[in-house]
């Protein structure tokens, strides 16, 4: 049996260099690939603790293990929020900590551009809504205006209010009588606007790097990026 951590933030391939250097731990379509390619169709767990992410990168994740020949195993320790919970249903069989959480809420986009854009995004944003209906309501068998509702409420469940609502399949070290503790916190997902300019911040400090400077001078440059980045998570 291979272990294959699903921790931190899903990235698309591009932006994981901009989290890593905010630093945010995160995981990528590739990372998970690479991971899959290892454990050459033996058995794996995927320990996840994740507070979702991008689209896009959680839908690619979650046809790639779909994909994967060998039986997969899903263990919620932490968190399974949002796309890492589309991943963790992409397993054969879901087990969840006594401590863990998992969360489904309809999905969200940034936008920027005129009307023609909103409406676009907007009707984008209804048919992966239906999307995610579909496939949580497959998995678990509930009526999909159940499901619909439970996303419109961003619902947190405890280990066992997912069992009962067939989102896992047994709860881990199930004679411990551990309470449920919930730690939401959001995602940070960034405009493109603040992407290219922390990407911008990105490549200078590299440049810096390759020049020989003071202490007190290393020190300030940290300080000045650290400032910057917190205007840019503004904008």
């Amino acid at each position: 049996m291979t272990i294959v951590p699903v921790k931190g933030i899903i990235v698309p391939n591009d932006l994981t260099d901009m989290y890593t250097f905010l630093g945010y731990e995160n995981l990528t379509p590739d990372d998970l690939k690479q991971s899959l390619n290892d454990a050459n169709g033996q058995d794996i767990t995927l320990e996840i603790n994740s507070p979702g992410g991008y689209i896009d990168a959680g839908s690619e994740m979650y046809t790639d293990l779909k994909k994967y020949p060998g039986n997969v195993t899903a263990q919620v320790v932490g968190q399974a929020c949002s796309a890492a919970s589309w991943i963790a249903l992409a397993a054969d069989k879901v087990e969840m900590s006594p401590t863990a959480q998992m969360m489904i809420h309809r999905v969200s986009v940034g936008v920027e551009g005129n009307v023609d854009d909103l409406t676009s995004a907007l009707q984008s944003l209804d048919s992966m809504d239906q999307t995610y209906v579909d496939l949580y309501s497959k998995r678990t068998g509930l009526d999909k205006q159940e499901i619909y509702r439970m996303m419109c409420a961003t619902t947190w469940m405890n280990a066992k209010q997912a069992v009962d609502k067939g989102f896992a399949d047994s709860i881990m070290f199930e004679n411990d009588q551990a309470p449920a503790v919930v730690n939401a916190y959001g995602v940070p997902v960034l405009s493109s606007s603040a992407i290219n300019k922390i990407k911008t911040l990105i490549h200078e400090k590299s440049d810096d790097d390759s020049k020989p400077i003071e202490n007190s001078k290393e020190d300030t440059d940290k300080g000045q990026v650290k400032k910057d980045l917190s205007l840019l998570l503004w904008q």
